[in-house]
């Protein structure tokens, strides 16, 4: 793979990562005064309709049968399950504890790439990613959880599984056909589902919940859940699925500033130096050979 394309891939990750950095915070702001279950719905039926009419009016024909099964799972693991356990999580944790614990997302990604996608990480590549993920591991123990795992982290952990299943996926996809019809297809199959849903859970008191709920639900509908995978499905095919996701490492690290600046949840010199132990381990991990 040539450096240029490596480069971009992790470009575009990179800044996929800084959208997917607000969703904890934003979603955290949404299930203070609405329910989570709307929420979830919100999230999925605004992005679908969205979806659904790029797809329209891009006239886009529809994917090969024989992707169809793998976009069901992208779906159900994307654009279902991670909001839903996300959301819930964020009644019952931080929005920056909830950022630190989801570190070990990329480890679980390479994991899933070298099972699904016949990717193969060399020995160098396994330390640094597991270096990484126990950098924010330990983070988590010391500051976010003191010494523990609240409820919520079970829900987290349960994210992180579907998470890197789907972007496993989503990623083998993109070499088929354009980034962002994969995560486009995903939502636009599950509109018949969600858009229904968020009618039904529409909050009986909508006139009186804040602008900031509102924008908030949209934030995680438009950007993370929808716009910022055109970006990550992209850098994933062309900067490999193990190399690219490492950049996730940081969006721990995102998640926290923006939850200190819009949660009001302290940022502490430590938590600066574990951030930059975790950035000296991505920077590595780009000199390791991985197989594709």
């Amino acid at each position: 793979m040539s450096s240029s394309r490596e480069n971009l891939g992790l470009l575009l990750g990179f800044v996929a990562v800084v959208i997917f950095g607000g969703t904890f915070p934003a979603t955290r702001i949404a299930v203070a005064v609405l329910d989570p279950w709307f929420v979830t719905a919100a999230r999925v039926g605004f992005s679908g309709l969205g979806a659904a009419l790029l797809l329209g009016a891009l006239r886009r024909p529809l994917p090969p049968r024989a992707d169809w099964p793998a976009l069901a799972v992208v779906a159900l693991c994307l654009v279902i399950a991670f909001p839903a356990l996300t959301a819930f999580a964020m009644v019952t944790v931080p929005a920056a504890h909830a950022g630190i614990v989801l570190g070990i997302l990329p480890l679980a990604t390479v994991a899933t790439a070298a099972l699904l996608a016949g990717e193969r990480p060399s020995a160098g590549f396994w330390l640094l990613g597991t270096c990484g993920a126990a950098l924010v591991i330990v983070y988590a123990l010391r500051n976010g959880g003191a010494g523990e795992l609240a409820a919520g982290d079970l829900l987290l952990i349960g994210a992180t599984a579907v998470n890197a299943i789907g972007y496993t996926l989503s990623a083998r996809l993109s070499l088929r056909m354009p980034a962002w019809e994969v995560i486009s297809w995903a939502l636009a199959i599950s509109l018949p589902i969600f858009g229904p849903a968020t009618l039904l859970l529409w909050p009986s008191d909508a006139a009186t919940v804040s602008a900031t709920a509102w924008a908030s639900v949209f934030y995680v509908a438009l950007l993370p859940q929808f716009l910022a995978f055109f970006a990550w499905n992209a850098g994933l095919a062309i900067g490999g699925i193990a190399r690219v996701s490492q950049i996730q490492l940081l969006q721990t690290f995102v998640t926290v500033a923006l939850a200190a600046w819009i949660n009001a949840e302290p940022v502490d010199l430590e938590t600066v130096l574990f951030a930059a132990a975790v950035v000296g381990t991505v920077m590595l991990g780009r000199r390791m050979r991985v197989a594709r």
